[in-house]
C-alpha cells in the first residue's frame, strides 16, 4: 500500500511518499532527517496527536481555560477526551502547568492549563 503524509517532526514539513504493508514500512521516501522514517511508521500504525481545547473556568476575568494534553495520544481516544473535557469546570485561581484531570480517560496523558489566570473580585 501506498500513502503521502506530510512530516510534523521538525519545522521543514516534508512530503513523506510511504510504502507499507499490514506488518511493516516498506520504504520511506522524501525525508530530509531520519525523524520523518520514525514519524512515517508511528502515523501509519498508532496515529497520536495533542489534544487542545478549553474549559470552563468560575471567577475569572475570561470565561474558558486553554487547556492542552501534556503528551500526543491514540487518535481512537480523541473524542471521548473531548467529551470528558467538555464537563470539566474548574475554579480560578489556576497557574499555567497545573494538572486539570490525572490521566485523562485512561489515555496515559494529564489535561494541563496552558495559561496562568487570577481570581477576579466581581464587583455588581
Amino acid at each position: 500500500m501506498k500513502k503521502t503524509i506530510i512530516c510534523i517532526s521538525c519545522p521543514l514539513g516534508c512530503n513523506l511518499a510511504v510504502e507499507y504493508n499490514n506488518k511493516a514500512i516498506i520504504r520511506v521516501l522524501g525525508n530530509a532527517c531520519n525523524r520523518g522514517a520514525k514519524y512515517a511508521g508511528k502515523e501509519i500504525f498508532s496515529p497520536e496527536r495533542v489534544v487542545t481545547s478549553t474549559v470552563k473556568i468560575m471567577g475569572a476575568r475570561v470565561p474558558l481555560l486553554s487547556v492542552k494534553t501534556d503528551c500526543s495520544v491514540s487518535k481512537e481516544k480523541m473524542f471521548d477526551i473531548m467529551k470528558q473535557i467538555f464537563k470539566i469546570q474548574i475554579e480560578a485561581p489556576i497557574n499555567r502547568g497545573s494538572i486539570i484531570c490525572k490521566n485523562i480517560c485512561g489515555s496515559g496523558a494529564n489535561l494541563v492549563a496552558t495559561r496562568t489566570l487570577d481570581k477576579t473580585t466581581q464587583i455588581r
